[in-house]
């Protein structure tokens, strides 16, 4: 396989790009020059080194000067620990932040869930939310009173609702925990990231 054809097929994996996309890309890189190309290389690799996953919310963060396991939003004393909220991707979280609408702490379930998938936890982090769920539980610091599913209004959305309800239920049941959805506000077929401010501030007040 040439150069281009191998470049092309790692666009290809990114999410949304087609064969033409990913081609394009490569023909863009041939046209700039030998300082361009040594940057991204450089921007490509610290992503390894200066990049790190959060021990709890699972959010990708930059690490600073200061090496740590938990992000600036985990790490904050002033958030609500009585709400969690359950978001696809790291985007999400960021789009639900920039509206400033609220102030509890985060999961990234980092995707979500296509029709008939036999194995979910390969495709979400189902047993990393169990597991922070189960923490926040015991710690009850304060007690966990409410998770929203602020998940996409897809069909793959849908069914990622569906399970994270089946196996979160019964605890929230057991420990008088309100498990709530967006409302309306977030039209059918529309993904959390692609969502404006007044479009979240509507969807979460009327959460239900």
């Amino acid at each position: 396989m040439d150069s281009i054809s191998r470049l092309t097929e790692y666009f290809r994996e990114f999410p949304g790009i087609g064969p033409r996309q990913a081609k394009r890309f490569v023909y863009f890189l041939l046209t700039r020059n030998h300082r361009f190309i040594e940057e991204l290389t450089s921007a490509l690799l610290d992503l390894q080194k200066q990049i790190a996953q959060c021990q709890d919310c699972k959010r990708y963060f930059p690490l600073g000067k200061i090496e740590r396991t938990r992000c600036t939003i985990c790490s904050d004393k002033n958030r609500d620990g009585t709400l969690l909220m359950v978001v696809e991707k790291d985007v999400d979280l960021e789009t639900v932040e920039k509206s400033k609408v609220y102030n509890g702490f985060y999961f990234v379930l980092g995707g979500s869930l296509p029709i008939l998938e036999k194995v979910p936890q390969d495709k979400i982090r189902a047993n990393e939310l169990l597991t922070l769920v189960n923490q926040k539980i015991a710690g009850n610091n304060p007690k966990l009173k409410e998770i929203i599913l602020a998940i996409s209004a897809t069909t793959e959305g849908e069914n990622t609702l569906d399970y994270l309800n089946g196996f979160l239920g019964p605890i929230a049941l057991m420990n008088d925990i309100k498990i709530s959805m967006l409302g309306r506000g977030l039209a059918t077929g529309t993904e959390l990231e692609y969502s404006d401010t007044d479009t979240i501030k509507n969807a979460l007040k009327n959460r239900q």
